[in-house]
């Protein structure tokens, strides 16, 4: 059976990476589903792969005014939103004392504000439903700190708390707020010049699992939290990480391969 059966889905940052594969698979599970991104070309393109139940809207997530378009028009045409999947996101390198005032608050803004007007605009119409699954893709980098990443680290560990309060809030009337923390995963953010997968081990020698993580890896831990099956998940913290919150891997010592 479709694990997402008649359901209506909104997927930020849907037309790439991560987002576009947990697109595909939610429409593969009976949704219908909105890709809402800035990648104009790419989203179309793919809604029109996907076929009847998918469609793109261009959407800046840190847009309030375009936010309220967005739910607006999916209300109008689907008649209800079952499904909140806040994927879209920036990645600013730089140490604390370099980062310009603008760099950190633009990965705020698309980010953490995002994140927060998503909610925001979904919550009222999820609550009259008394039904309802918001999934915020945080990262990793929420969990734990990491040196020249300040701005990303501070946004993703927001995404987190926003999280947990979203949850209590929203907990009473039937609305399940959950967040999924990927770690390094092949897409174009974090593997921009487009190695092969093989050739990006030795980089990840140190995580458990001993590689980088493949987009549909993500798309299925979030298609979980989005399903009826996670009925029981609220406030909870899901890690497709390889391992890499749980601790590094050190070679040559008792237990390790040779």
């Amino acid at each position: 059976m479709q694990r997402l059966a008649n359901k209506v889905a909104i997927i930020t940052g849907g037309a790439r990476g991560m987002g576009a594969q947990t697109s595909r698979l939610f429409v593969e599970e009976g949704a219908t589903v909105v890709i809402a991104d800035l990648l104009e070309s790419e989203g179309q393109a793919l809604a029109a792969e996907l076929g009847d139940r998918a469609s793109f809207r261009c959407l800046d997530v840190s847009d309030e005014d375009g936010w309220q378009r967005l739910v607006g028009e999916t209300l109008e045409r689907h008649g209800r939103i079952d499904v909140l999947v806040n994927n879209a996101a920036v990645l600013v390198f730089g140490a604390i004392e370099q980062l310009s005032k603008v760099q950190f608050e633009r990965a705020l803004s698309i980010n953490l504000t995002g994140t927060f007007l998503g909610i925001h605009s979904v919550a009222p119409i999820m609550r009259e439903q008394r039904s309802g699954s918001i999934v915020n893709i945080s990262s990793v980098d929420g969990l734990r700190g990491v040196n020249a990443l300040a701005a990303y680290v501070s946004s993703k560990w927001g995404v987190r708390g926003l999280t947990k309060v979203a949850a209590l809030e929203l907990g009473p009337h039937g609305v399940r707020v959950n967040s999924v923390h990927p770690g390094g995963v092949d897409t174009v953010m974090s593997n921009p010049t487009g190695s092969p997968r093989e050739a990006l081990a030795e980089q990840y020698r140190m995580v458990p699992l001993q590689r980088i993580g493949a987009p549909e890896e993500v798309a299925r831990a979030t298609l979980f939290l989005a399903s009826d099956e996670a009925s029981y998940c609220n406030g909870s913290e899901l890690s497709v990480d390889g391992g890499m919150v749980a601790g590094f891997y050190y070679q040559g010592l008792p237990g390790s391969p040779i």
